[in-house]
């Protein structure tokens, strides 16, 4: 025996208001398009055929009536697109399920009852027939039946009763500040009318994009002027977008500050209904400093239509949209260098993301985007003339540790301690496979620093013998060298092969005995390699210490410079390097307060 299942209006009315539409202020847009879908299916029943637009009327017992002079409903067709819910063949029967149409779902009407208890309809249709008034309830009840009394205009009228609780959402100025949102661009005219004031148009008859200018800077400026509406501040540039295979036209808009990744989402029409202003997944991830406003028909809809569906057009409209911003920032390098330059101010870590992915963007790095280096701000372009190996670092610290001495040792150095700089930098050699460019290992810049004197060295042995004491404690070894910036009494150097193996000597140390045997292969046991302390020999204090004769003080203050070119180097302190800091600073302290006050002549006893 067949059944057939029993569906509970009330509950499919929960489900789309709770679980379908992001809010019950979708029922406006669901109506007008309805309307708009009517009036383009009598536009290809009676060509050349003229219509009014869709009129929209607030009632004074706070319900709602729209009207439109579209192609309306038969008898027949009432059943089928009023009363079913999911049926969609006859649909595809009666022409009202092709691309020129809005709705595709069939549940259009039934948002309408998130804000009415119930909705009647009153229609005529162009094929002939009487007029026909269906009244559904919210509690799944309906009623249709001959309406004598309708006026032979062909069209359909919908009028909505609202609940106690949902008022507020058929006002006259929530409505037309809806109706304006959704349906502003339609080329269908929407009126709002009272008895009591003149009609208001709801709609524009042409997209801000699609207004001609003879002056392109004209043009530049209008759209400007309606990104500055859409964004809230004045956008930094417009970009033209268009993919015909989507049907689709619009505008993106270069944000006047800085953005993140996921920050802010899109403004997309669908036949010129707004479908989202939220959209996402339309640009590439790396394009987030766009925000689009743009049209498609094409493009799929999800089901609640607040968003795109993802499918292989969507991936396509992605991938074309990203290539026609690429495009768009090489043309500025070539024909507006002062916009780009302004742009890579604001927006360089967007373009960064690109160019380690594309090679026409990292020719665009490579000759525009500042870099920080040894030598001040300039392009890697600019920075790598005249050198056969372009040098970096990979963090902020290390770079500011040794940046003012790497340029004194003739071995100038690039930040790369941003993010994408080191694959910026590695990629390199795809623009060129002359250019060369590794990370600097500390340890070969110190060895590049001028060496002292037999001389010199021989006066400051007793000082290095107490420094190479000192410094075994804390796994450092001294070296004397001559360097500027005079400034700078000692810098702490970790070269690469004292980093990993100091690296596997931690693991080892918090491991259990079998990976710490495994380890042990990596630990080269046979070379200690340990960091450095570099003393400066041009520095006077460094000078007056090697002529120090060796005891307590001497040892202290080589735990001062220890700790001092630590912190100076933004270098992690551990446990015992804590220890050594505290332990030189109080006893200097105690020291430069144990000798007797030296007063001078006449110096009252107070004052020492």
């Amino acid at each position: 025996m067949e059944h057939r299942f029993q569906v509970d209006l009330r509950g499919i009315v929960d489900l789309l208001s709770h679980h379908l539409y992001a809010s019950p202020r979708v029922f406006a847009r669901e109506l007008v398009q309805n309307a708009t879908d009517a009036i383009t299916a009598r536009r290809e029943f009676e060509p050349g055929w003229s219509t009014a637009g869709v009129r929209i009327e607030p009632l004074v017992d706070g319900g709602l009536r729209v009207h439109d002079d579209g192609i309306g409903l038969t008898d027949t067709e009432v059943h089928t697109f009023l009363a079913s819910v999911g049926r969609t063949s006859k649909r595809d029967e009666l022409g009202f399920a092709r691309q020129d149409f809005l709705g595709q779902f069939g549940i259009g009407l039934l948002s309408c009852f998130m804000v009415a208890d119930a909705v009647e309809v009153v229609s005529r249709s162009a094929r002939g027939g009487p007029a026909v008034r269906w009244t559904g309830y919210a509690d799944g009840r309906y009623t249709t039946t001959v309406d004598d009394t309708a006026r032979d205009e062909i069209g359909t009228t919908v009028t909505l009763r609202p609940r106690s609780d949902t008022t507020h959402w058929l006002t006259a100025d929530q409505v037309r500040d809806l109706v304006r949102g959704y349906a502003h661009l339609l080329d269908v005219p929407v009126l709002l009318t009272r008895p009591d004031a003149e009609p208001v148009a709801l709609t524009e008859p042409r997209a801000p994009w699609e207004v001609a200018h003879d002056d392109p800077e004209v043009r530049r400026d209008a759209l400007l002027d309606y990104g500055a509406t859409v964004l809230g501040a004045r956008p930094m540039d417009v970009i033209d977008l268009r993919v015909p295979e989507a049907g689709l036209v619009g505008v993106g808009f270069v944000l006047p500050s800085a953005s993140t990744v996921g920050q802010g989402g899109h403004r997309v029409y669908l036949k010129r209904m707004l479908l989202s202003d939220d959209a996402s997944k339309l640009l590439p991830e790396w394009a987030f400093f766009v925000r689009c406003v743009v049209d498609t028909s094409v493009l799929r809809p999800t089901a609640s239509r607040e968003a795109l569906y993802e499918d292989d057009l969507l991936s396509t409209v992605r991938q074309s949209l990203g290539e026609q911003i690429r495009g768009w920032l090489l043309d500025l390098s070539v024909s507006r260098p002062d916009r780009l330059a302004a742009f890579l101010r604001v927006h360089h870590l967007g373009v960064k993301a690109l160019a380690v992915r594309d090679d026409e963007m990292l020719r665009l790095v490579d000759a525009w985007l500042p870099f920080e280096t040894s030598r001040g701000m300039m392009p890697l372009r600019t920075f790598r003339q005249h050198l056969a190996m372009i040098r970096y670092v990979e963090t902020v610290d290390e770079f500011r540790s040794l940046a003012a001495i790497a340029s004194a040792a003739g071995t100038p150095i690039v930040n790369a301690g941003y993010a994408y700089d080191a694959e910026i930098l590695q990629r390199l050699p795809r623009l060129d496979p002359t250019i060369r460019a590794r990370r600097l290992d500390p340890g070969e810049l110190a060895a590049r620093l001028e060496t002292l004197s037999p001389g010199q060295l021989a006066s400051a042995a007793g000082f290095l013998a107490t420094a190479r004491a000192v410094l075994a404690e804390l796994d450092c070894v001294p070296q004397l060298r001559q360097f500027d910036p005079v400034t700078v009494p000692a810098l702490y150097v970790v070269g690469q092969a004292a980093r990993e193996q100091d690296s596997v000597r931690r693991g080892r140390e918090g491991s259990d005995e079998l990976w710490s045997d495994v380890l042990s292969a990596f630990d080269d046991v046979d070379v200690d390699h340990r960091p450095e302390l570099v003393f400066n020999w041009r520095h006077p204090l460094v000078r007056r210490l090697a002529g120090h004769q060796p005891g307590p003080a001497l040892r202290h203050a080589v735990e001062a410079l220890y700790g001092q070119a630590l912190l100076a180097g933004h270098h992690p302190l551990r446990a015992v390097d804590s220890a050594a800091l505290n332990r030189s600073f109080l006893a200097l302290l105690d020291r430069a307060f144990s000798d007797p006050p030296v007063t001078g002549p006449g110096t009252p006893e107070e004052s020492r």
